[in-house]
C-alpha cells in the first residue's frame, strides 16, 4: 500500500462527525419502530426519499472501513480480515440473541395481553405454527421479525468487508464501479435473498451494498478529492440544484400528509416515487441522501466546534456503542409500542416512551463506555 492511502487514513480517524450520524441513525431507527408514533414524525424519513437506514449503513461503512483498511495498512491482510470477521460473529451473536428473546417475548405478551395481533404484526407467525423450523431458518438470517432487518442486512455486508476494503485500497475507483454494477444487475435480474416463510429480505443486500461501499469510498479516498469537492460545494448552482432537489423530495413525501399538495401534485408523479422501494432502494433515493451529504459535509466541516459542545454528546456516545444502542433498541421499542397498545395511546404518551426509550439508549451507551474504559485500566494495570 502506497504512503498516500495510509496519510489518508490517518486524517480521516477521529472525525467526530461519524459518530454523531451513527448516533442519530440509531435514535431515528428507534423511533421509526416504534408504530404509530408521533414522535416518529420528526425523523429523517419524513423530510425526503432517504430515511434512517440509509444513514446506518452509509456511516457504518465509513467507519468500519476505516478500521479495516488501518488494521490491513498496520497489520497485514490476514489480520484485518480475522478482526472484521470476529464483529461479524460478534454481530452475528447478538441477532441470534435478540431474535430469539425478541420473538419468545411476543409470543409471551400477546398470550398474557389482549393483544394477539402482535403476533403477525411483528412476523413471528410462523415461530407459533413451526418454533424448531423457524429457528433453524433464523440461524441462517431468513426469518424476518420486524424490526431485525437492518442488523441482518449489516452482517452481510461486514461478511464481505475484508474482500471490498481489500479492492478500495489498491483499485478504489474500479471496486467502486464494481459495486454500481451489482447494484444495477440486482435492479435488472431482480437479484434477492429469499427469507422464511415467503418472500425475500426487506432490504436487498445486493442493492444495499451500494451505500455501504460509497461510504467506505468516501472514507478511504475522499480525501484525494477534497479540493474538488469543496470546489464543486463552492459552486451556487451545484448548492442550489441539491437544495432544489431536496425540497422537491420534501414536497413529494408531504404531500402524503397535506391534501393541498396533494392536490398540486400530479399522481403518477407521486406514485412514482413514493412507492415503497426499500427493498432495491431506488435511485432516487440514493440521490437524495448524496444531495443531503453534500449539503451537510459543507455546513458542517469536521474541525465544526460545535461537535465538542455538551449539547451532542449524549449523541455522538450513542454512535461510538452503536452495537449496544441498537440492540437495546430493538427492545425498547417493542417495550414502547407493548405500552401504547395496552395502555392510553395519547399524544402525550408517545413522547413519554419515546423521551425515556432515547434516555435508556443513551444510559447503555454511557455504561458501555465506562465498562471498556474499567476493562483497559485493569488490563494495563496487569501489565505494568
Amino acid at each position: 500500500m502506497n504512503p498516500t492511502t495510509t496519510a489518508e487514513v490517518a486524517t480521516r480517524e477521529g472525525d467526530l462527525r461519524i459518530a454523531l450520524l451513527l448516533g442519530l441513525a440509531n435514535w431515528f431507527l428507534f423511533l421509526d419502530h416504534i408504530p404509530h408514533n408521533a414522535v416518529s414524525e420528526l425523523t429523517l424519513r419524513n423530510f425526503g426519499f432517504s430515511g434512517a437506514t440509509d444513514l446506518f449503513v452509509f456511516v457504518g461503512g465509513y467507519a468500519a472501513t476505516l478500521i479495516c483498511a488501518r488494521l490491513t495498512l498496520e497489520r497485514g491482510f490476514l489480520v484485518a480480515a480475522t478482526r472484521i470477521f470476529k464483529r461479524v460473529w460478534q454481530l452475528y451473536a447478538a441477532y441470534i440473541v435478540l431474535f430469539v428473546i425478541y420473538i419468545e417475548l411476543i409470543s409471551y405478551v400477546a398470550a398474557r395481553t389482549a393483544a394477539p395481533e402482535i403476533i403477525s404484526e411483528f412476523n413471528i407467525t410462523g415461530f407459533i405454527d413451526h418454533p424448531i423450523r423457524t429457528l433453524i431458518y433464523g440461524l441462517f438470517l431468513q426469518a424476518k421479525p420486524l424490526n431485525l432487518d437492518v442488523l441482518q442486512l449489516f452482517i452481510v455486508l461486514m461478511a464481505v468487508q475484508p474482500i471490498v476494503v481489500l479492492g478500495l485500497l489498491r483499485l478504489p475507483n474500479l471496486t467502486l464501479a464494481a459495486s454500481v454494477a451489482v447494484y444495477a444487475a440486482a435492479h435488472i435480474f431482480d437479484w434477492n435473498l429469499s427469507a422464511y416463510p415467503d418472500g425475500r429480505w426487506y432490504f436487498n443486500p445486493f442493492c444495499w451494498q451500494l451505500l455501504f461501499v460509497m461510504g467506505g469510498w468516501c472514507g478511504l479516498v475522499g480525501k484525494r478529492y477534497e479540493r474538488l469537492i469543496g470546489a464543486m460545494q463552492r459552486m451556487p448552482a451545484l448548492r442550489a440544484a441539491a437544495l432544489l432537489y431536496l425540497l422537491f423530495a420534501l414536497t413529494i413525501v408531504s404531500s402524503g400528509n397535506i391534501p393541498a399538495l396533494a392536490r398540486i401534485m400530479p399522481e403518477s408523479l407521486v406514485d412514482t416515487f413514493l412507492a415503497d422501494d426499500r427493498e432495491h432502494i431506488a435511485p432516487h433515493r440514493i440521490l437524495h441522501f448524496l444531495a443531503l451529504a453534500f449539503l451537510f459535509t459543507l455546513l458542517v466541516p469536521r474541525d465544526w466546534p460545535r461537535l465538542r459542545s455538551y449539547a451532542l454528546q449524549p449523541i455522538i456516545k450513542c454512535g461510538e456503542e452503536w452495537l449496544a444502542v441498537f440492540c437495546a433498541g430493538v427492545f425498547l421499542s417493542f417495550a414502547a409500542h407493548l405500552v401504547l397498545i395496552t395502555g392510553p395511546n395519547s399524544l402525550a404518551m408517545q413522547v413519554v416512551v419515546s423521551v425515556a426509550g432515547i434516555l435508556a439508549m443513551t444510559a447503555v451507551a454511557y455504561y458501555v463506555s465506562w465498562s471498556k474504559q474499567q476493562d483497559y485500566k485493569s488490563a494495563v494495570g496487569a501489565q505494568s
